[in-house]
């Protein structure tokens, strides 16, 4: 059984998820790049989420989001459905898109935190040796120029979504938002803390690259290789999950933030035990997502605070 996790209303989350078996099956095509924008445009207006990053690898998915409404798992499984479907369509392909790995939710609760992870996301590709600089890959991302004021536009695809429904329109945008923990200081010199922390990611890792002896594919060859091959680069399995990141300057913010989770499983332990001991008023702690929504569970107003 999985750990609980507190869903909460304007909180920002890493999200990460992974393709079945590293195959490359978004490989960084135009029709790929659609579907992927589109579907994420459409999916954050439905359900209130602001994107501030994005970068789409051939074999896994980056974003950088915040949840004004406390509806993330609602998001998480129409966009990830939107773009399992598509890509099936599109690749001709049989069977999971999605690797049965859950999806990665890590909550950043500190402005380096923030600043930190966008960076990472941004860097992706320069860490797999695809290209020299991150403003060179040619999939779906957000450049350093853009966090927080860019907008990303996309028309519905032709593959499976028709046009005669609504839902569907023709053509999206989406406006990229400041993270809550950014807005009060305004982009500028946020931008330049991203730029400047990408700039350090993208210098080591060309720095691995070369100590590896390897060579940068390039943007036009990752446009062409197959999708349905798959990643042969060493990847450590079943690593650690974080549920929160706080930067790499952890001090107090590390030890309150865990002291919050542990705080918010054992309430919730304590009244699943409850629950299932046939007392329906038993209280869960403010964040309780599944028990709220499917049983109905009521729910405290006390926030644990992270």
């Amino acid at each position: 059984m999985s750990q609980p996790r507190e869903i909460a209303a304007g909180a920002t989350y890493l999200i990460t998820r992974r393709v079945l078996r590293r195959h490359l099956l978004f490989r960084p095509d135009a029709a790929i790049t659609q579907l992927l924008l589109y579907s994420l445009a459409v999916s954050t207006r439905r359900f209130g989420i602001e994107v501030h990053a994005l970068c789409a690898m051939s074999t896994h998915l980056h974003l950088v989001v915040t949840d004004t409404m406390g509806v993330l798992p609602r998001f998480l499984q129409f966009f990830h459905r939107i773009v399992a479907l598509g890509t099936k369509v599109l690749r001709t392909w049989e069977g999971p898109v999605w690797d049965h790995e859950a999806t990665s939710v890590v909550r950043l609760l500190t402005r380096a935190a923030v600043v930190e992870k966008i960076a990472y996301v941004l860097a992706n590709p320069v860490a797999a040796g695809l290209v020299r600089h991150a403003r060179e890959w040619p999939g779906a991302k957000v450049d350093v120029d853009e966090l927080g004021c860019g907008v990303l536009r996309a028309l519905r695809p032709a593959a499976y979504l028709d046009p005669k429904n609504p839902q569907w329109p023709e053509e999206v945008a989406l406006t990229l938002a400041l993270p809550p923990a950014i807005e009060q200081d305004g982009g500028d010199g946020f931008r330049c803390e991203v730029a400047a922390e990408l700039e350090r990611h993208e210098a080591r890792a060309r720095e691995e690259v070369e100590r590896q002896g390897m060579r940068v594919l390039g943007a036009e060859r990752a446009r062409n290789v197959s999708p349905y091959e798959r990643a042969t680069s060493f990847e450590a399995l079943r690593g650690r999950n974080p549920t929160f990141a706080v930067g790499r300057e952890q001090g107090d913010a590390w030890r309150i933030a865990a002291a919050a989770v542990r705080a918010f499983r054992a309430s919730y332990r304590a009244a699943l035990e409850r629950w299932r001991g046939g007392v329906r008023g038993a209280v869960f702690p403010s964040g309780t997502w599944w028990m709220r929504t499917f049983h109905g569970a009521s729910v405290t107003d006390v926030v644990f605070t992270v």
